[in-house]
């Protein structure tokens, strides 16, 4: 009976004794909540993405909804922003009761089309959020000079790119203010957690503010304003800032392990390989390959099924959020109406990746998707 070959993971944490150890220092102490290591990680976020102020949250959904409110949108307000992302981008401006307006994406980046977002802009626009989606960068020095030329604010979701840079400005150096995520898929993590980065004390001093019960004071039960239970423990804020002390590192491996999918999989005429900008500064998040054009989703899901079957972690990246069942409810959107997000999500497959994957996992995974492939074409 033939050994079942070893599982490769989708996503695997970088996790060392460094960050063992600085977890345990806190349990030693009686300041699990709201102690010095957040306010470290605060500072150790803030200077990375070129910022003044970081405000510590317990998720990248959080602190994206924080910011919502801060920069004052609500009932009434359109947001352009993109169908290609994780639902959270959507749900932050629903939870305040203002609208998404989709725009389509630049397949050449997956990033929102430029003049999309442009032409996008109505009477009722207050802000752009767009997305680093899946670390790149790109577009993002154009969508804040389309706000700047249209007086809207701007905000960034940089959950998926911490670390990264566009020619000289760090992800998160963007608009108002921008939000990391700390998922343990993302590039480092806190188990769960977030962070907004901003250079406004205002913006600062609400969310800090509303992550905290609305409070604004030293006193435990006074509360300024309506607030919420989005605080991050010293326990994780431990754990986060010594993944930051070990950020560049694991940057520099996450890019040996792309440039080694890259060699894997470049002689591979189905796979388009992933689009990176300034990939000699790039934060990978995943890396998402996508399938020739003359695939069908129903055959990509194929391949996906293939690959699981062959103990290869992958997953679709991402189904577009208009395509959503509340979305399509809420929002009354429906297929078609943005081709080119609807064409890449069709096709798009995440493939395992993590600073820790080795050339042999690489190998491996390569020539089980090359195997899918002909499985499925034929």
């Amino acid at each position: 009976m033939s050994k079942s070959p070893e599982e490769v993971p989708l996503s695997s944490p970088d996790i060392t004794d460094h960050e063992r150890q600085a977890v345990l220092a806190v349990l030693q102490t009686n300041r699990l909540s709201i102690g010095p290591r957040t306010v470290a990680f605060e500072q150790a976020v803030a200077a990375r993405a070129g910022r003044q102020y970081g405000i510590a949250v317990n998720s990248g959904t959080s602190g994206l909804h924080l910011c919502v409110r801060a920069m004052g949108i609500g009932p009434g307000d359109e947001v352009v922003t993109t169908p290609f992302s994780f639902v959270a981008t959507t749900n932050c401006l629903l939870f305040e009761g203002a609208r998404p307006v989709f725009v389509d994406i630049d397949p050449d980046s997956y990033n929102m089309d430029p003049a999309a977002v442009e032409a996008a802009v109505t009477p009722r626009t207050k802000a752009i959020l767009p997305v680093e989606v899946f670390g790149n960068m790109a577009h993002f020095d154009e969508y804040e000079r389309i706000a700047e030329r249209h007086g809207l604010m701007l905000l960034e979701d940089c959950c998926e790119a911490l670390g990264g840079r566009l020619g000289d400005r760090p992800a998160g150096s963007f608009g108002q203010c921008g939000v990391f995520a700390y998922y343990p898929n993302k590039q480092i993590t806190t188990g769960e957690g977030g962070m907004i980065v901003t250079d406004s004390a205002e913006v600062r001093d609400l969310c800090a503010s509303m992550r905290n019960q609305g409070r604004d004071t030293t006193e435990w039960l006074s509360h300024a304003r309506l607030g919420y239970n989005y605080r991050l423990s010293d326990i994780a804020s431990a754990l986060g800032v010594s993944q930051m002390d070990r950020l560049d590192d694991i940057l520099r491996k996450r890019r040996d392990v792309a440039a080694r999918y890259h060699q894997a999989l470049g002689g591979l005429d189905a796979v388009h390989l992933p689009p990176m900008s300034e990939p000699e500064q790039a934060s990978w998040f995943v890396y998402v390959i996508r399938l020739a054009d003359d695939f069908s989703q129903e055959q990509r899901d194929a391949v996906i099924a293939r690959l699981k079957d062959d103990s290869v972690g992958c997953a679709p990246y991402f189904v577009p959020i208009h395509l959503q069942p509340y979305v399509v409810d809420t929002l009354g959107t429906r297929p078609g109406q943005f081709p080119r997000t609807e064409h890449v999500a069709a096709r798009t497959l995440a493939l395992p990746f993590f600073a820790g994957l080795t050339e042999a996992q690489a190998a491996r995974v390569a020539e089980a998707l090359a195997g899918a492939i002909d499985a499925v074409r034929r």
